[in-house]
């Protein structure tokens, strides 16, 4: 636990609490997704619709709880709050809007023009 932790104790126990959620709401889904199907076929189709929704929302709770996973390797490293892109520190006032935050304001907005 080098000095990087000790800045970022507050970002890393809300991490860790938001993990938490996440499982929880990864095994609720999961549990939404086994239930009983139904026989009606009209009944059938909106279930399948509700389980597609469920999914998608299992793919978003999974991609954020991987994203966590990340941040917290950083903060075990001494690597958490160095932008992957340019390699200078993120500005701790962005980190504690956006704690997942992998780059700085400027080659976060670069990457987004790239995406478009």
């Amino acid at each position: 636990m080098g000095m990087v932790m000790g800045e970022y104790a507050d970002i890393r126990e809300q991490l860790l609490e938001r993990r938490e959620e996440l499982a929880t709401r990864l095994e609720r889904i999961k549990a939404n997704l086994t239930t009983r199907r139904s026989a009606d076929s009209a009944e059938a189709a909106q279930e399948l619709e509700n389980a597609e929704v469920v999914d998608a929302l299992g793919n978003e709770t999974r991609r954020e709880l991987s994203l966590i996973a990340i941040a917290l390797d950083k903060m075990e490293q001494d690597t958490y709050g160095t932008c992957d892109d340019c390699g200078t520190t993120i500005p701790l006032a962005r980190l504690e809007v956006q704690p997942l935050a992998n780059r700085c304001i400027d080659c976060a907005a670069a990457a987004e023009i790239r995406n478009r």
